[in-house]
């Protein structure tokens, strides 16, 4: 059981959370305002190593444990939540994915570019018809003489915009819900991938997010695991990249509350520092000791993670009460600052905006309530 960082993680969360304010800070509120994909903040964190954290040291990554890399993600998500975002769809959904389920031909094109950075990856789950109903899956991958014809279209596929390859997914074989999916590994420059931009979002800006048109060829080299697994795969990438989303809420919520504990210090009402009384100080108190509630049990999932692979129940309390908690911080903070917060351009309006993403993607809390539901019902 994780209570405590080494020095050697502490370290590291230091120098991550140096680049975070040396590097992505600066850019965060440009990232916001612009809503253009941070390919400059992206490369420099793939010079520092951050976009192969979990990628083995044999394939060009850091080979450092999922703890390492959520500390890393809640550093960076205090800077700028759409880098953050941008590092676990890259990391999580697709160099990951590609390291567990890739075959020889994938790892030798691809995974040494995903971990360096100098390409960066896409996943295409989601559909106008399966969101959350992720296993309602309408894109077909129908077999040719060369391998597969993909037809369909992926919707809210992040990173797109700059991506090189796009992890998607296609039903291969008729089959109830999940069944008969499978996964593929397609170059963004592939003939046939028309990229239509998103309406733009309200928080977490700049992820690249764009609607993906498919009628493209892909080889069987280009297959990921076993053909119709794919389902399963994309639930065991989601189950790491939700663990990375806790991490990121993270990030977000304890950036809110440090504003507002730095405010309350010096805003003074009726002669003396808000942050002297007693509303004030319960507002803090609630958040902090949520925020400190939800690390724990995200850094239990990320080391049970790392120790038995698959942690559905755990990833999806750590994503639960995370993005939840840091909701609550963010919301603490505007009322804390009050017309200070809540004016257009200022850091707690963004956090607010930024935060309400992580209780939507990569599964809403309602998809995350059914999960924990039905695990700890079956056990009971």
């Amino acid at each position: 059981m994780i209570l405590d960082l080494s020095p050697e993680q502490r370290a590291f969360r230091r120098s991550v959370g140096q680049f975070a304010q040396d590097v992505v800070a600066p850019r965060a509120a440009a990232i916001d305002e612009s809503g253009q994909f941070p390919a400059d903040v992206i490369a420099a964190a793939g010079g520092r190593g951050l976009l192969g954290l979990t990628i083995p040291s044999t394939s060009g990554g850091a080979g450092l444990d999922y703890l390492h890399y959520v500390l890393a993600i809640e550093a960076l998500a205090g800077a700028s939540a759409t880098v953050a975002a941008a590092i676990v769809v890259h990391t999580s959904l697709v160099a990951d994915l590609v390291a567990h389920a890739g075959g020889l031909t994938q790892h030798e094109r691809w995974l040494r570019r995903l971990a360096s950075g100098t390409a960066v990856g896409a996943f295409a789950l989601s559909e106008p018809d399966a969101g959350s109903d992720a296993a309602n899956q309408q894109t077909t991958a129908v077999r040719t003489a060369r391998g597969y014809r993909i037809t369909g279209r992926k919707v809210w596929v992040a990173n797109a915009d700059a991506a090189s390859v796009v992890v998607v997914f296609a039903r291969t074989s008729p089959g109830e819900r999940g069944e008969g999916v499978t996964a593929f590994l397609v170059p963004m420059d592939a003939e046939g991938i028309i990229r239509t931009a998103r309406a733009d979002s309200l928080g977490v800006r700049g992820l690249g997010c764009m609607d993906l048109d498919l009628d493209v060829e892909a080889t069987d080299d280009q297959v990921i695991g076993p053909v119709d697994q794919g389902y399963r795969l994309a639930m065991w990438a989601l189950q790491g990249g939700r663990i990375a989303i806790a991490a990121q809420a993270l990030g977000i919520g304890e950036a809110a509350l440090a504003e507002a504990i730095t405010y309350a210090k010096n805003r003074k009402a009726f002669g003396r520092p808000i942050a002297e009384y007693q509303a004030i100080q319960w507002m803090v108190a609630d958040r902090a000791t949520e925020l400190a509630a939800a690390r724990m049990l995200t850094w239990k999932a990320a080391v049970t993670k790392d120790q038995q692979g698959r942690v559905t129940l755990e990833a999806s309390m750590a994503k639960l009460a995370a993005s939840e908690a840091a909701h609550k911080a963010a919301d603490a903070a505007m009322q804390i600052l009050a017309s200070t917060g809540y004016r257009r351009g200022s850091l707690v309006e963004r956090l607010f905006r930024d935060v309400r993403a992580t209780e939507i993607y990569q599964g809403t809390s309602e998809t995350q309530r059914l999960i924990i539901a039905s695990r700890v019902i079956s056990r009971a």
